[in-house]
């Protein structure tokens, strides 16, 4: 009965809706999804109660299309990210040896890209995102995120180059143009991956280094920890960013108290949406707008690893609730909002990689409402790393492994 009232309040809160995130109208006469959620095991925290119907636990959904996964590559050693070239080729990073490959559409791979600088591949740390410039035809400009080696610990860097091709590929002319700050001592919690916008500029989620000394700072606008930035694609600050004239504060944020955010992706109305690693229990699904506080550390749905309480309620004044959240945590890796013709049926749903869970994780949406779940590719038990749609619409995925595979999903 608990499951029925949910959905029959959710269908009524959503009831004269007109958009999903990716801002197309979907069919009036479809039904929203009833029934039983994803079997995940029962909430780490059950007292923690969603703030409103349909925040958690939405009914489990089926594709209907079978589906054919395709081996483009393999051997790459727990890989991280994937960027398209203009000719379809893709660029993917390694992110404990810090190496970049050129990938053809048929799975070649060429050497390692030289010229990047050194990075700290410990723990979570490596090379991380990358992305290809909006002004890449003239410029022949990538960019890329990676853990930076400094005195007294590391920090995320963004670095971009041109990259230059031939049987041994080179990036030159790098520039670092972000460097999160301060400084810390953690192999842990840095974020990384990058969103260009049409306007021409460019996010960056930002982690909160896990270690206590970081989790206090991601609600302060002093600190990048726990932040989304955004910056002009050479690294210069724009003028219309909520903090820029607030007296202390690193002018480059957007939003406030995130944990760690691993999967970022922009939707049809080019609205930012975010998903981020809670501790046990508390991953959310969010949309930072410019200037809001997410809440973390001070709220959550979620516990310390070892059972301890972090929060004393999920709500808040001043902070915004998580548009979604899982407990158990599937623990998100990359995301895409699919626009492509390959999949209908998949046209403006949300998927996200999902670590522990082992699986490609879709959501359907409405209304910016999260409506139906589906936990696809469990047979595969692998780490989804990565998820990118690729120019002809097919999804692209990258396990996360010591022989890291890049894979090509695609209907049978």
């Amino acid at each position: 009965m608990r499951t029925l009232s949910m959905t029959l309040l959710l269908a009524a809160l959503l009831s004269g809706c007109s958009e999903t995130p990716g801002g197309s109208k979907p069919p009036s006469e479809e039904p929203l999804p009833s029934g039983s959620p994803v079997p995940t095991g029962p909430p780490n925290v059950p007292e923690f109660q969603p703030a409103f119907p349909g925040q958690t636990r939405a009914p489990a959904i089926q594709t209907k299309m079978a589906l054919q996964v395709t081996e483009l590559a393999s051997g790459f050693r727990n890989p991280w990210a994937i960027a398209f070239l203009p000719d379809q080729r893709m660029l993917v990073t390694e992110k404990p040896t810090g190496s970049l490959y050129l990938v053809t559409p048929q799975g070649a791979k060429s050497p390692a890209v030289a010229g990047l600088p050194p990075v700290d591949g410990r723990g979570q740390g490596g090379l991380l995102d990358v992305e290809v410039g909006p002004d890449y035809a003239q410029s022949g400009l990538i960019y890329w995120t990676y853990y930076e080696p400094r005195q007294g610990g590391n920090g995320l860097a963004v670095a971009r180059a041109k990259l230059v091709e031939g049987a041994q590929p080179r990036v030159e002319g790098v520039q670092v143009i972000f460097r999160m700050m301060p400084t810390l001592a953690s192999t842990l919690h840095a974020g990384g991956r990058l969103v260009f916008t049409p306007d021409g500029k460019l996010f960056v989620t930002l982690g909160e280094r896990s270690v206590l000394e970081g989790r206090v700072q991601a609600r302060d606008v002093r600190s990048h920890f726990g932040k989304v930035v955004r910056i002009n694609p050479d690294g210069t600050v724009p003028r219309d960013n909520p903090f820029v004239n607030t007296e202390g504060a690193r002018p480059e944020i957007w939003s406030v108290g995130h944990r760690n955010i691993l999967a970022a992706a922009l939707d049809g109305q080019q609205r930012l949406w975010t998903v981020e690693m809670g501790p046990r229990g508390g991953d959310e699904l969010n949309r930072p707008e410019m200037g809001k506080d997410y809440g973390w550390p001070t709220i959550g749905y979620g516990e310390e690893y070892s059972g301890a309480p972090i929060h004393q309620s999920p709500q808040g004044p001043g902070m915004e609730q998580p548009v979604y959240y899982w407990d158990p945590v599937m623990s998100p890796s990359g995301m895409t909002i699919y626009t492509g013709d390959l999949f209908p049926e998949w046209r403006d749903n949300v998927f996200i990689g999902g670590l522990s869970s082992q699986a490609l994780v879709r959501l359907m949406m409405r209304n910016d409402r999260v409506v139906g779940e589906e936990r696809l590719l469990t047979d595969l038990r692998a780490r989804i790393r990565e998820v990118v749609q690729g120019p002809e619409g097919a999804l692209y995925l990258l396990t996360d492994d010591t022989n890291g595979r890049l894979l090509k999903l695609t209907p049978r």
